[in-house]
């Protein structure tokens, strides 16, 4: 089972999340199998980074929350709060495969929040090469549609909002976000 888990900083964490870089990386190491992406997501400022992304395989939901609750930065109080949702990975590859590499050009998360009819179920055809991860939010039984998640390579963050069919979510975030791991 795919899951989408995204920790929002707390303000005024970053102190600490510096502190703890290498007992976070030291703890995703664990689960280097089981990522299909990962990546800190920044403020408006584009530098400070205002959460952290990771899309990640695991047995059931119960297996999701350990991962996501028993993160050392969230143990020691950097976030402020954690979205945890079942995901379909629409792409059927990870970040690392994605043919367009690390770096070169902007990156964003795309947090498409919903309810009632599904939408964009489909990965999109128009900029497809441009996608890094594809697929909907969903319930922890997998039944009910809660949103999409993206992460794409866009111009600016108006080209990557245009991902999703705007007019069908409640919410769209727009986040600028980079592939993550050891430096």
């Amino acid at each position: 089972m795919e899951f989408f888990c995204y920790h929002r900083d707390r303000p005024g964490s970053l102190p600490l999340r510096e502190a703890m870089i290498e007992e976070h990386w030291s703890y995703m190491d664990g689960y280097a199998k089981e990522l299909i992406a990962r990546g800190p997501t920044f403020g408006a400022d584009g530098e400070t980074p205002s959460g952290s992304v990771h899309i990640v395989d695991l047995p059931d939901p119960a297996a999701a929350r350990a991962f996501a609750f028993d993160e050392p930065c969230h143990q020691a109080g950097a976030y402020r709060d954690v979205l945890l949702r079942r995901w379909r990975n629409l792409l059927g590859r990870t970040m690392w495969d994605f043919p367009g590499g690390r770096s070169g050009g902007n990156r964003y998360l795309v947090l498409g929040l919903g309810s009632g009819q599904p939408a964009d179920l489909a990965v999109p055809t128009t900029g497809r090469d441009e996608l890094i991860a594809y697929g909907p939010l969903l319930s922890d039984d997998g039944a009910a549609w809660l949103g999409t998640a993206t992460l794409v390579r866009a111009p600016d963050a108006d080209a990557a909002r245009a991902v999703l069919t705007t007019e069908r979510y409640d919410d769209i975030e727009v986040h600028d976000w980079e592939f993550g791991g050891r430096r």
